[in-house]
């Protein structure tokens, strides 16, 4: 075994490894970029060295950097995580190159699955089934939009390198199928450096369900069952579960053979994925699923497979690299109760889900569940911050129980104890989506968040307790988390009658003023608006209300939802608000592509310009009619909240 590894990632994949290293005994040393000098993977690592600039292509996605600092620091081992390097040959054999042990597949396995086209002929070959599709190599519009046609509408372009949904569009039009194309290509290009795609017929109600598969140096590989991964919203995976629901022993036997058959094509060794997609229009069948593409890594999901099966894969994976044979027979690796995860991200899911960024001011996750097992595997702490630069993911909580109700409740309940305040989560989405009729059911396809979107996405109302929750939070003067502070803060002596004091909050552009003032109890009364003979919200100091005070704001939780005030500061000018005659960037990113100019005339819904921010392109509409007065220039990188569209008649 070894005694140091390098961990060649960030966040909640490098401190989950660094776990595993750590109860093994061996030594760690982590990787960051400027960006994340504080990061947590860096505090808990045993060493940690800087490796670039922010962007990833100058830090995370440097091969040399990274060996060099393994090299420096005596590591044997590089451990790429999931995402950067981690499916990346050429860096494998620089590893090997450099004397050092590349923790996962080989080069030739990683380049015989890299390239979705290339795999599936290789799966044909194989005897395991494909999805009906183009995965030759012309990449001109007309040819490939020829073949979409013969394949039959809809079909789903795919960028045949990379994943995460990235190069990916589904076209139900022919008419569509250019401006489809251009946009997977492009995205493919900036995400994977390769714009190649496939084409391939998009399976109705369909299924992700994925097998975890497993290999030695010894000609050994064995599958640990499967994963359900249908909950996706925009092709990316959501919410994962072990064993998929309603899986039968007919079907579950012919799809861990196929994927122990594919991982044996290859001569695989380490932790990998096959992934299918499965028709269930009919329940699960032995002869509807077909393989869609190959993982050559751990996979962001693989907590709910160690769940159901006691197995810890990244000590596999460790113990396969320093040559051993795998720890246990395929009779011996067994399936016990049922694990769902759900993925925490700082982003908008009111704003189709938009990527956020922001400083965790306020992070609380619950220790433990009365009725489930519940672990966390999260990449920040609280005071962290949530850069554009990075995957926005925070962590991921994943419950263990003796049934899938028992694990989705378990969940459920997490997610509504779970707090952040600091920058826009989807807590309050995966709850909803956990409690929906169909998904509780076991009723999963691909496009069941696309149907449910505006309802699952739908926040808690803003309602007068909680305003009443957050004046009299603000009435502190004490910004610390003791929440009972406003109630000594606010009392005072008053000759003839208690003392009043103003307080203003602010929820979207409303404003919202208050008198407080305390009682003899110790309580606080408020009265919202002018109305002072209007009846008081009484709020004590046992209110069961959750409230997050952070600079200028304050955060009050209701169940996974997350309602922010801000707290103004009359001693700061007002930004300019730019109404609906401007349009600002909501987050940052780079302008891809520019549709409209100066002095054009637009219609409302008419696209002005792309945004690409996170390798993923966002399309900036109009949001009335109008004449464009300035619009951001192509390849300019913007700041979130920058001006991007200015319409005539705005100053």
């Amino acid at each position: 075994m070894f005694d140091k590894i390098l961990i060649a990632n960030r966040g909640e994949i490098a401190v989950r490894v660094i776990r595993t290293a750590r109860r093994l005994g061996i030594a760690t040393v982590a990787v960051y970029s400027d960006a994340d000098r504080n990061a947590l993977h860096v505090r808990v690592a045993d060493q940690a060295i800087c490796i670039g600039a922010a962007p990833a292509a100058e830090s995370y996605l440097n091969g040399e950097k990274i060996i060099a600092a393994a090299r420096e620091t005596g590591a044997q081992a590089i451990h790429p995580g999931y995402g950067f390097l981690s499916e990346n040959p050429d860096f494998v054999e620089q590893v090997e190159a450099a004397g050092l042990i590349f923790v996962g597949p080989s080069s030739q396995a990683i380049r015989a699955m890299g390239l979705k086209d290339a795999a599936k002929r290789l799966m044909e070959k194989a005897g395991v089934p494909v999805v009906p599709g183009y995965h030759g190599d012309t990449q001109a519009l007309v040819a490939l939009a020829s073949k979409a046609n013969e394949i039959g509408y809809p079909v789903l372009i795919k960028a045949r390198a990379g994943g995460g949904g990235k190069g990916m569009r589904l076209v139900s039009d022919p008419d569509a199928f250019p401006d489809a194309l251009a946009a997977a290509q492009r995205e493919a290009k900036a995400a994977f450096g390769d714009e190649r795609v496939l084409v391939e017929k998009y399976i109705q109600s369909p299924r992700h369900i994925e097998v975890q598969v497993f290999g030695d140096r010894h000609g050994h590989a064995v599958h640990l069952f499967e994963r359900d991964c249908s909950a996706q919203r925009r092709h990316q995976k959501v919410i994962e579960e072990a064993p998929a629901p309603g899986m039968n022993e007919e079907t579950r036997i012919a799809m861990t053979e196929a994927a122990v058959k594919a991982a044996r094509a290859i001569s695989y060794s380490g932790a990998g994925t096959i992934e299918f997609i499965v028709d269930a229009s009919e329940g699960l069948r032995p002869d509807r699923f077909w393989f869609m593409e190959m993982n050559t890594r751990l996979q962001v999901e693989h907590p709910v497979t160690e769940m159901v099966t006691g197995v810890d894969l990244v000590e596999w994976q460790l113990r396969v690299a320093a040559g051993e044979t795998l720890p246990r027979t395929q009779e011996e690796i067994t399936l016990t109760g049922h694990a769902v995860e759900a993925r925490l991200y700082a982003e908008d899911a009111t704003r189709d889900f938009l990527p956020a960024t922001g400083t965790l001011h306020h992070l609380r996750f619950p220790d433990r569940l009365d009725t489930a097992t519940l672990r966390i595997d999260a990449g920040v702490a609280e005071k962290d911050a949530i850069t554009p630069f990075y995957d926005p993911m925070i962590a991921k909580l994943i419950v263990h129980a003796p049934t899938r109700e028992g694990a989705i409740d378990g969940l459920a309940t997490a997610l509504e104890k779970t707090e952040v305040a600091g920058s826009t989560v989807n807590l309050g989405f995966l709850t909803r989506l956990l409690r929906d009729d169909d998904f509780y059911a076991g009723r999963l396809e691909t496009g069941l968040i696309g149907r449910k979107q505006d309802v699952l996405t739908k926040t808690a109302a803003l309602q007068e307790r909680h305003l009443a929750a957050a004046i009299a939070a603000t009435s502190s003067t004490d910004r610390s988390e003791d929440t009972a502070s406003p109630f000594s803060a606010i009392s005072g002596y008053g000759h003839f009658r208690p003392l009043i004091h103003k307080r203003t909050v602010m929820h979207d552009e409303d404003i919202v003023e208050a008198c407080v003032s305390a009682q003899a109890d110790g309580a606080l009364a408020i009265r919202l608006g002018d109305d002072q003979s209007a009846q008081p919200i009484i709020v004590r100091r046992d209110d069961p209300t959750r409230i997050a005070s952070w600079p200028g704001h304050i955060t009050v939780f209701e169940g996974a939802d997350a309602l922010t005030l801000k707290v103004p500061d009359p001693l700061q000018a007002a930004e300019e608000s730019g109404g609906g005659d401007r349009l600002r960037a909501p987050m940052p990113g780079l302008v891809k592509l520019v549709r409209a100019a100066v002095n054009e005339t637009v219609q409302k819904g008419q696209p002005l310009l792309v945004l690409e921010a996170m390798k993923m392109e966002h399309t900036i509409t109009a949001p009335h009619d109008g004449v464009i007065a300035e619009i951001a220039a192509e390849g300019a990188q913007v700041n979130d909240g920058a001006m991007l569209v200015r319409f005539q008649g705005a100053e």
